[in-house]
């Protein structure tokens, strides 16, 4: 019984260390910084795509148009 109740205890230090080194661990950190520039970056570029397609579809339609007159 007792080498039981000292496997117990040793396996909760283990897990009660790993976990404190996990909590003290700041290398996490940088991943979410990483994280919300790249959202964001990509809210920006989402924003800014909506005048960009405008700008695209008006140039295509433009070319259509041109094609159209050209081989009807």
């Amino acid at each position: 019984m007792r080498d039981v109740i000292l496997n117990v205890y040793l396996k909760t230090r283990r897990c009660g260390n790993a976990l404190r080194d996990l909590l003290a661990n700041q290398l996490g950190q940088d991943l979410i910084e990483y994280a919300l520039v790249v959202a964001l970056i990509a809210f920006a570029a989402a924003a800014g795509m909506s005048g960009v397609a405008t700008k695209i579809n008006a140039a295509f339609t433009a070319i259509g148009t041109k094609v159209e007159t050209y081989t009807s």
